[in-house]
């Protein structure tokens, strides 16, 4: 009898059990869907998070490279890589120049640029002449309008950009030797106020 009691009551427990298995397992699923739920939100959480950081790190590299910019920049390329010989027409290795230059300072551009021509010393050639260019001073501001034109069509705009040509003034290497010669003959192109020449 015990043996039978126990049987029962055993019998009893198990069915009790498995009544209750109905009961249960809605809740086991439904603490497996929350748990997959919380799963996602963190993972969706964690990519946000990552992404906000990267744009704070680019937001970051912009304002330092706008600052860097809008700090005194002065490009500065000799005449002979833009233009040919006695002559104020860009090349081609002279437009690759400009254009990556005004790549860098055209999406962020606030001031004014001033693009100053100069040249060496030595007097214009009697080809020049027959153009119309009597002087060095000339023949800068024509390169000098040169570039600018070019750079308002490469993106930079027009209001706020000037050109200016001085000639053989204000020399950055003596004009007694080639490579002296060749120093001077330049293109600078600065942000308005980092001191250079101006003429706005």
């Amino acid at each position: 009898m015990i043996s039978i009691r126990a049987a029962g009551r055993t019998t009893h427990h198990r069915q009790r059990g498995v009544a209750l298995l109905p009961l249960a397992l809605p809740l086991v699923l439904c603490a497996c869907a929350q748990s997959s739920q919380l799963d996602t939100a963190l993972a969706e959480n964690r990519q946000l998070r990552d992404q906000n950081e990267q744009l704070q790190q680019q937001a970051a590299a912009d304002k330092a490279h706008i600052s860097q910019l809008q700090e005194a920049v002065k490009y500065t390329v000799n005449t002979d890589l833009l233009f040919p010989s006695g002559g104020w027409e860009l090349s081609s290795a002279g437009k690759d120049a400009i254009a990556r230059m005004t790549k860098a300072l055209a999406p962020d551009q606030q001031d004014k640029l001033l693009v100053n021509g100069y040249t060496d010393d030595a007097p214009v050639g009697q080809g020049l002449r027959q153009k119309g260019i009597t002087s060095n001073e000339m023949l800068s501001q024509k390169r000098a309008e040169t570039v600018m034109d070019y750079m308002v069509s490469q993106g930079v705009k027009p209001d706020l950009i000037t050109a200016h040509g001085f000639g053989e003034a204000d020399p950055v290497a003596s004009n007694g030797t080639a490579q002296g010669r060749a120093q001077n003959r330049r293109v600078e192109v600065t942000l308005a106020g980092s001191g250079s020449n101006s003429n706005m």
